[in-house]
């Protein structure tokens, strides 16, 4: 090979760990491991319970970082993400939203007024 090849490979390798330095090492939320992928595998239940207890675990293989194991993040739904809502949901206590509103309600005046829509339901109710 000649030098400017060689210098060229140089150039590569140096931007290759150069990217793999821009890895994040750390979290703000807590600290942060990485194990091997052989060693995850060895003793998988130790590394899940360091997740549980809120630590996030960074999986590698060959020095480089393939996957992440950390804490449950939230979904967005609050009735997942809330324990006590949930339970509330399983027990028959509170019903979801089948497709909860998003944005401001819809301007413009009322259909009918309160007391219109109160005798077409006790009129819909008396059928039955």
């Amino acid at each position: 090979m000649t030098e400017p090849e060689l210098a060229d490979r140089r150039v590569k390798r140096i931007q290759r760990l150069a990217a793999v330095v821009k890895v994040p090492t750390g979290s703000y939320h807590g600290p942060m491991r990485a194990v091997g992928i052989k060693a995850l595998n060895s003793r998988l239940s130790e590394y899940v319970r360091l997740a549980a207890s809120g630590e996030t675990i960074l999986v590698t293989n060959r020095d480089r970082v393939i996957a992440e194991i950390g804490p449950p993040r939230g979904t967005g739904d609050p009735y997942a993400d809330n324990p006590h809502l949930a339970e509330m949901v399983r027990q028959g206590h509170l019903t979801p939203a089948r497709s909860p509103l998003k944005g401001p309600p819809p301007s413009g005046p009322p259909v009918m007024s309160l007391a219109e829509l109160l005798n077409e339901l006790d009129e819909d109710r008396a059928d039955r």
